[in-house]
């Protein structure tokens, strides 16, 4: 018997060893980068334990405007401290009388950390090049003068640049088995997610040191700096963004209190992104919590008389702006009497001017008899819908999409919205199933400013290595399909400009600005109401300036305001203003006349 309870004590010893031993291979071997249902790098976490670090540049690419300045970060000279110079006797005053503070400051600030910092944060002072270059030359172990990568409190054209953040399951789908830390950084929205390819980290720039379990230096007190071993990354996008004008704009957004909107400005020449806003702003701790992540202006919405501009277009080509025949504008779309606007009989010039909801109704059902399809043709041909970001080939990346977060808008949802004279007519003024993005409606009025060519838009003028040479640039290109005649570009540029200088016109804000303006103002019904009976509304102005010699074409919308209230004239003529203050100094009095 008591054999057989050996033998059974010995069994059980043994089992028990074992299992520790396979535990032990599954913690040393096998799973050591991915331990346990929460995919733990124990590795990673074991070198955590033994080490202390400070992220110089956490590795990632970064986005430059479009003179080379940083739009994305800051780099800071700092002095950073070491935990373990509370173990040793260092040379405190020394580095004090540099810094032109106290000895006790720096030793305070020292006993009362536990990870490596940056002596003053969250406000770090900041060092000048002679003071870095002394510090340096101290040689005092755990006292560095570094460069240092700040994102920027506040980011210019948010939105647009996008977020990043950490999340291994799209890190794995994304990059499968290339060889990248769990907890690299990746893009989620904007162009960090378009460019996250070749903006994803390749390493982190840190001091390192390695200590024991108390915290003390485990092999002396010497700090290694490790950086990526390839010296061209990370890369820089230099996108097309003009920093300070975007800032200035952002602020004059803010100040007109557009709560969910924004603007977008194109350079015409190079058909490319200079300013883009949209609100609300991102909230950095809670990012998805509401719409601040989303960049409304690459999204959807109703633009209603805007898109009387498309239907312009179509009914000159037609011949159905003859300016001998009138319509009765004392009237609503339906027929009955319009007891907000009573304009009496207009000629369809004069119609585009006040947008006279009666004309239109009755051209886009004149059009619709001819062809169901002309309103999508020409929207297509005026670049409204199907997506105007820039796409091409780079690299392996076939049909590589800059702005991939942009919707493509549309004229009609259902077949049968297309075939039927009343949807037809809602349609010809904007309404019913008419979704297009502010960025498309900057396109359209480019376009017509360029005499009907139409390009793709560009954010991305080109991918950068860090030392300043080019990878590869994005060229201009143009947008594949029809596109509108001279003498259609022509008369639509006139019925544009007569918006602003018909004494009726909803444009009369801008007749007294240093640029000559053209453009088209719009105001959707949402079919969203509050308090039960009051209905949101779009606000929408859109066009281009100079109108003789056109440089900029603008877009300025307000989402989901009451009627009487969120107009958007206002806001855009005060950016007429600011870019004209803005290439001409401080002075923006007296209208110019090109």
């Amino acid at each position: 018997m008591r054999k057989k309870r050996m033998v059974a004590w010995i069994s059980i010893c043994i089992a028990v060893f074992g299992l520790l031993m396979l535990r032990l291979a599954q913690l040393q071997l096998f799973d050591t980068e991915s331990f346990s249902k929460h995919e733990i790098n124990l590795i990673e976490a074991s070198v955590k334990q033994r080490s202390q670090e400070m992220v110089v540049d956490n590795g990632r690419g970064n986005f430059l405007d479009r003179t080379g300045d940083p739009l994305s970060f800051e780099t800071s000279s700092v002095l950073v401290l070491f935990p373990f110079l509370k173990k040793i006797d260092w040379e405190a005053d020394k580095v004090a009388r540099t810094l032109g503070v106290s000895a006790y400051s720096l030793k305070n600030a020292v006993e009362d950390s536990k990870e490596p910092f940056a002596f003053g944060d969250p406000d770090p002072v900041i060092l000048t090049r002679s003071q870095m270059e002394i510090i340096n030359e101290m040689e005092i172990p755990g006292v560095f003068a570094v460069e240092r990568k700040y994102p920027m409190e506040k980011v210019p054209a948010a939105q647009l640049l996008g977020i990043i953040g950490e999340n291994e399951t799209l890190l794995k789908s994304r990059y499968g088995e290339k060889d990248l830390l769990p907890r690299t950084l990746i893009g989620l929205s904007g162009l960090e997610k378009s460019f996250d390819e070749f903006l994803v980290a390749e390493g982190k720039s840190k001091l390192v040191y390695h200590v024991d379990g108390e915290g003390a230096p485990l092999f002396g007190i010497n700090v290694k700096y490790i950086d990526p071993a390839n010296p061209f990354y990370p890369i820089n996008l230099q996108t097309s963004i003009d920093k300070d004008l975007q800032m200035l704009l952002e602020e004059k957004v803010d100040q007109h209190k557009i709560n969910r909107g924004g603007l977008v400005l194109l350079d015409i020449e190079t058909n490319s992104i200079l300013a883009m806003v949209s609100r609300p702003v991102i909230d950095r701790k809670k990012p998805f919590n509401d719409e601040g992540t989303e960049n409304m202006m690459v999204k959807q919405h109703i633009p209603g008389s805007v898109f009387k501009t498309v239907v312009a277009a179509a009914a000159i080509d037609q011949g159905l702006d003859d300016p001998a025949r009138e319509f009765d504008c004392s009237k609503t779309i339906s027929g009955a009497p319009d007891l907000k606007y009573d304009y009496g009989m207009l000629n369809f010039q004069d119609s585009f001017a006040v947008s006279c909801n009666r004309t239109f109704g009755e051209v886009a059902r004149e059009l619709q008899e001819q062809d169901p399809n002309i309103l999508e043709k020409y929207a297509e041909k005026l670049s409204i819908t199907g997506g105007v970001g820039w796409k091409g080939d780079i690299f392996h990346l076939e049909d590589f999409s800059q702005i991939q977060d942009e919707e493509k808008g549309r004229v009609f949802l259902l077949d049968e919205a297309r075939k039927d004279k009343n949807f037809a007519a809602l349609s010809g003024i904007g309404q019913h199933e008419v979704r297009v993005s502010p960025l498309a409606v900057a396109n359209m009025m480019a376009t017509i400013a360029r005499g009907g060519e139409k390009d793709m838009v560009r954010a991305v003028l080109s991918i950068q290595y860090q030392n300043g040479a080019e990878m590869t640039a994005f060229p201009r290109q143009k947008l594949e399909g029809e596109k509108l005649s001279p003498f259609t570009a022509k008369k639509l540029q006139k019925l544009l400009r007569e918006v602003i200088v018909n004494e009726q016109g909803t444009g009369r804000w801008f007749k007294d600005l240093p640029y000559d303006v053209a453009g088209k103002s719009g105001t959707a019904e949402t079919g969203i109401y509050i308090d039960d009976d009051k209905q949101l509304h779009n606000k929408w102005f859109a066009g281009y300036f100079p109108y003789e010699k056109p440089k900029y074409a603008l877009v300025t919308v307000n989402l989901g305001v009451l009627e009487n209230e969120g107009g958007v004239n206002p806001l855009f003529a005060d950016i007429v203003k600011e870019v004209y203050a803005f290439n001409h100094g401080s002075s923006a009095e007296g209208p110019e006349n090109n």
